[in-house]
């Protein structure tokens, strides 16, 4: 995983293929690429945004999130109620999907989730396809769930 140190200007004009993260003056590439992370997202925004209308919410995958003055994170997919009206997310969505990849580490997952909760992201989850294990996280607890079927059997939304 490589860094570049570069200005919030810099980094907020620059097109990157894909987006990286923005922490404190480092662009942060993220971990993508393999088939697993990228079907379940496809999977997850696919199941979501069919479901747009009815619960009042925009799906968005790969958005930027302004999470502080310094710092700009790429959650995998985005859920936020109503229509955004921000091309770069400086409202909290309401949920941050992060997929693990087979090179994420935790404690750099630690630092997203600290970001997203001081921010005030209401919920967070993680998914790990290749261990079929999905956490859901808010910043007061977390929980882990075992999910066989994934991701037909999660239904973060469904009432």
């Amino acid at each position: 995983m490589s860094t570049t140190a570069v200005t919030v200007e810099e980094y907020l004009k620059t097109v990157y293929h894909p987006d990286c993260d923005y922490v404190d003056g480092e662009v942060q590439e993220r971990n993508l690429g393999e088939y697993d992370h990228a079907r379940l997202q496809a999977k997850l925004v696919a199941y979501s945004y069919s479901r747009e209308k009815v619960w009042g919410i925009s799906v968005v995958p790969g958005q930027r999130v302004q999470v502080s003055p310094t710092r700009f994170r790429i959650p995998d997919v985005c859920v936020v109620l109503g229509e955004p009206r921000e091309q770069i997310f400086c409202t909290p969505p309401f949920i941050c999907i992060e997929i693990l990849s087979s090179e994420d580490r935790i404690a750099r997952m630690n630092d997203r989730l600290a970001d997203y909760f001081s921010f005030g992201v209401a919920y967070v989850f993680l998914i790990d396809p290749g261990a079929r294990r999905a956490w859901s996280c808010t910043w007061r607890n977390s929980s882990t769930d075992h999910l066989p079927d994934l991701p037909t059997g999660f239904t973060p939304l469904d009432p």
